[in-house]
């Protein structure tokens, strides 16, 4: 998670050389022009360092907004950073003025490894736009359409697995959401969790959910990389053999194998091949490092969302019910429901945008950065800063949505416009948006849908056999999960042991 994290141990002379780099960031922290916005006082030097919060930071960062207001300036180490707590912020920034904010900051982690490379963490240049560009084209309406029978199929096993065993339904979900995104990209069939295809990519957002923490890395930035006592410098060198063993992996073993069986058809590795027949050794790298970054993205926050649903209908069975008689009605109990069902199911399409906006699996926004100096409402914001928006807090304004923390699908009224008001602030903003928002969407849909037609979700029991609720808690990070679980699953008829059992893996 950006703002979350602790200080490596460091030696004295460290301090030494730190305080000196400090003191040049505080001499020019205060020779800057303008009126920044408000925001919590500050100490010299480590500027709001001891009050950036180590857990859930979006809700004390929503906190600050009835005091500070919908923009707030925070500096850590002399590094400005502009926290958005307004969808009318965000999108006059983000979106009206996207050339001078679709930058994105110097994340020293990225800056020391490969993954600065890729488009997610890019600066806003051309090698960004050539990459974006590569999964824009592949992820479009009929492009996600290829992918379809893949997640009915990959999210219905995981239905049948999870009913015979609900207590693996946090493995599970995370390894039918990589499988998923693996087979997508480069047409290899994961087959366990231990595979190094998905398990060294997992240890790899992990890694730089640590790693890439202000306190962890900006305040060792005008350090010389010999620095005694850091730790942090060989632990950027161990990530980054991680990274580029996850990245180029799977992309070597698609073009190894390209003219085997091995490799399924389609997907977006070789059709991306086939548009650039001609690849030199950059191209070939750009191509690698656009897929790194696609699956980065496909990884965790789909099993986010799908482990919130669950929750949630445990927590709210009327939801829960009114679900299934939609699909009752419109499916009936001889098929399961696909991905083409979407617009006949207004109200499984409410619980998926409930889903998303009762807790988008990324809270705060990867940070944008300003390109050039700007003034907005009369405050300055300098070049450099980090823009950071509190997709979460957008998500529980009672102006816009009413009784804010209470899961109700309802208040959408069927209304597909209020829908994708949510999804819009879930999937990023301007030309930073998520170019797989509809391979996602339709990945979440076809779990909720095909989830509860064919079972009913109740609480778990203790070891005494009492129903246990979810506390509704999440974990920090950059992308966030429900806190573990219990939960029952039984099916909701005979018919579904029938229709689930001609779902197999691809390789049974």
């Amino acid at each position: 998670m950006f703002l979350t994290g602790a200080f490596p141990a460091i030696s004295v002379a460290t301090y030494c050389l730190l305080g000196v780099a400090l003191t040049l960031c505080f001499i020019f922290y205060f020779r800057r022009p303008g009126k920044l916005p408000p925001g919590p006082w500050r100490l010299p030097l480590l500027g709001n360092a001891h009050q950036l919060p180590s857990k859930t930071p979006w809700t004390v960062f929503g906190q600050w907004a009835k005091t500070y207001g919908n923009i707030i300036h925070v500096d850590l180490f002399g590094q400005s950073i502009i926290l958005v707590n307004s969808q009318k912020i965000a999108f006059d920034l983000m979106d009206k003025r996207s050339t001078n904010y679709s930058d994105r900051p110097i994340i020293p982690i990225a800056a020391m490894s490969q993954v600065g490379d890729t488009f997610a963490l890019q600066s806003y240049n051309d090698s960004w736009r050539r990459q974006r560009k590569m999964i824009a084209q592949e992820f479009t309406a009929a492009g996600v359409s290829r992918f379809q029978s893949l997640q009915e199929r990959e999210w219905r096993l995981q239905v049948k697995r999870i009913l015979h065993n609900p207590d693996t339904i946090f493995s599970e979900i995370k390894l039918r959401a990589g499988v998923i995104a693996i087979r997508a990209l480069y047409g290899y069939y994961v087959r366990t969790p231990n595979d190094p295809m998905l398990s060294n990519p997992i240890e790899v957002i992990r890694e730089f959910s640590r790693l890439s923490t202000p306190q962890t890395g900006l305040a060792f930035r005008f350090l010389p990389r010999w620095t005694p006592g850091v730790t942090f410098f060989k632990e950027a060198l161990d990530y980054e053999r991680l990274h580029v063993a996850a990245t180029v992996a799977p992309y070597e073993w698609c073009k190894t194998n390209l003219e085997t069986p091995k490799v399924l058809v389609p997907n977006v590795c070789c059709d991306i091949w086939e548009k650039n027949s001609v690849l030199d050794q950059d191209g070939h790298k750009q191509v690698y490092n656009a897929l790194s970054s696609a699956l980065g993205g496909g990884l965790d926050s789909n099993a986010s969302s799908a482990l919130t649903f669950f929750m949630t209908m445990i927590l709210h069975p009327e939801v829960q019910q009114k679900a299934q008689m939609e699909l009752d009605t419109i499916i009936g109990f001889d098929r399961l429901p696909d991905i083409n069902d979407q617009s006949r199911l207004p109200y499984v399409r409410a619980v998926l945008a409930e889903t998303l906006r009762f807790m988008p699996p990324i809270p705060l926004c990867i940070p944008h950065a300003l390109k050039e100096d700007d003034i907005y409402e009369g405050y300055f914001l300098p070049k450099g800063a980090w823009v950071i928006p509190n997709i979460w807090n957008m998500l529980r304004d009672p102006i816009v949505y009413s009784d804010p923390m209470t899961f109700n699908p309802d208040r959408y009224k069927g209304d597909d416009k209020a829908m994708e008001q949510v999804k819009n602030l879930v999937f990023g903003f301007g030309r930073r948006g998520c170019p797989g928002r509809l391979f996602a969407e339709n990945s979440l849909f076809v779990l909720i849908a095909t989830t509860l037609a064919t079972c009913n979700i109740s609480p778990g029991l203790d070891e005494n056999g009492k129903q246990v609720l979810p506390n509704g808690n999440y974990t920090s990070g950059t992308i966030s999960f429900p806190e573990p679980f219990k939960i029952t699953i039984n099916p909701r008829s005979t018919n579904t042991d029938a229709l689930l059992a001609e779902v197999h893996e691809l390789y049974e």
